[in-house]
């Protein structure tokens, strides 16, 4: 495995962020359809030409859950303005749930088919865009005209020995979003600031009839969303190596760092604070619980957001924090890192007339952008670009100071996390099992895929 540079991922997200900051002040996919020879032209004056002669089917696969009817900026919105910008092209887009999408991407991927667009993800992470550069999968986006407004940190999450293979849709922070007059009502008046008042808040809600936080943990991946909050306070800050550690044996994830992170996040389901029974409740269902005012918290992250303020059973005013997992004394840390983005298939007989979405899309300047911009909740990587959703400016202030670490399994094989998933688990169903058998087997699954690389 090629190392990347020690100083991209010691400060990558904070340097990425800070620039952000700073100008903010504040149908089955199949494979291509090709009805004829791609006429994309350059004009006099080296600009590609938007017009597109011959009838184009693109195909899109993309991950998640679709968005409210209408406002799904994939599934409704992109389809439509892709027709009314180019009428010759037609865009058939698939969302599929992440697993699926990742199993069924791969698959045809490997076998020379898949979409011309897909959805990666940052780093050497499960889907990461070093390992799809490494195969061949994606093409080499570096061409494209957008670039200079993108900030560096972003491209470089996406780049392989120089050359760029996505564009991310934004910065992503993982939090608790919390129901404000749930907090009232238990007496919280102020925003924990460590693990042990973090603690006492679920107590409180606890005491007072209220559900602390719910969970839908029959959706494994959850589990990461609250782990990597505590790992970012627990693991990181005394060592930000960790993970370059990791790589040459010099750390292992049975470190006594880890251990205390999950053991932090087995407590939260030991005192009851998580809901019990939550192996049987899926994401959405918790999703649904938490805007019914039945939950004072759900741990998720920023891309979360429409859903998260979706009009349930009561009306409510949402916030957004960090998870406090650092000790009392200590300061905060965020978990934030560069969100997943559209990439195009290398082997698409469509390319050129993908390439000219791609600019159109991400040309500042244009109504798709505009809406991409409206309907896109994670932070923007766009130079210039206001901070659009206010819920999320107390985590930013955090990320500001500097005091920020990237999502664990942007730095782990795909597999680990779902070693750490499926063992947690376990914890959660009343095994027999310790945060010490949940970091070993992980350290073991991350050497048997370190060693398959």
């Amino acid at each position: 495995m090629k190392f990347l540079n020690r100083k991209v991922i010691a400060l990558a997200m904070v340097s990425m962020l800070l620039i952000v900051l700073t100008a903010c002040g504040g149908n089955n996919a199949t494979p291509s359809n090709n009805t004829g020879s791609n006429t994309a032209k350059e004009n006099q004056s080296g600009d590609t030409d938007t017009k597109v002669e011959e009838q184009v089917t693109l195909t899109m696969m993309v991950s998640g859950a679709r968005g409210p009817e209408g406002q799904d900026f994939e599934l409704d919105v992109l389809p439509k303005m892709v027709k009314e910008k180019f009428p010759n092209v037609t865009l058939e887009v698939q969302k599929l749930p992440d697993e699926q999408y990742e199993t069924s991407t791969k698959a045809k991927l490997a076998a020379g088919e898949g979409p011309d667009m897909f959805v990666i993800w940052p780093k050497t992470g499960p889907m990461g865009a070093i390992d799809f550069a490494k195969a061949g999968y994606v093409a080499d986006l570096s061409d494209l005209k957008f670039w200079d407004n993108i900030s560096e940190s972003a491209k470089n999450d996406m780049s392989y020995e120089g050359k760029v293979y996505a564009v991310a849709k934004g910065m992503d922070i993982l939090g608790a979003y919390y129901n404000k007059s749930l907090f009232e009502q238990a007496g919280i008046t102020e925003i924990p600031q460590d693990w042990p008042s973090f603690l006492d808040a679920a107590e409180k809600l606890k005491a007072a009839g209220i559900q602390p936080i719910v969970m839908g943990d029959k959706d494994a991946w959850v589990i990461q969303f609250g782990m990597y909050q505590l790992a970012a306070n627990t693991v990181y800050p005394s060592d930000p190596q960790f993970d370059f550690k990791l790589q040459t044996g010099e750390t292992t994830l049975a470190d006594p760092k880890w251990v205390k992170t999950i053991n932090q996040y087995k407590e939260l389901y030991d005192k009851g604070y998580i809901q019990s029974g939550s192996l049987g409740m899926g994401s959405a269902q918790a999703m649904q619980q938490f805007v019914d005012g039945k939950a004072a918290m759900i741990f998720t992250g920023t891309w979360d957001l429409p859903s998260v303020t979706a009009k349930g059973a009561v009306d409510f005013e949402r916030g957004f924090f960090s998870l406090p997992g650092n000790d009392a004394g200590q300061p905060v840390y965020a978990s934030a890192a560069t969100a997943a983005g559209y990439a195009l298939n290398a082997n698409s007989k469509n390319l050129e007339v993908a390439k000219q979405v791609f600019e159109y899309l991400y040309d500042v300047n244009t109504p798709l952008h505009q809406a991409y911009v409206d309907l896109n909740p994670s932070i923007s990587i766009f130079k210039g670009a206001e901070l659009k959703n206010t819920i999320f400016q107390d985590a930013l202030k955090i990320i500001e100071t500097g005091n920020a670490f990237y999502f664990s399994n942007q730095m782990w094989p795909g597999g680990v996390a779902d070693e750490m998933q499926a063992k947690f688990s376990e914890i959660i169903g009343g095994r027999n099992v310790t945060a010490e058998d949940v970091a070993k087997a992980m350290q073991e699954k991350y050497q048997v895929l370190s060693k398959a690389k």
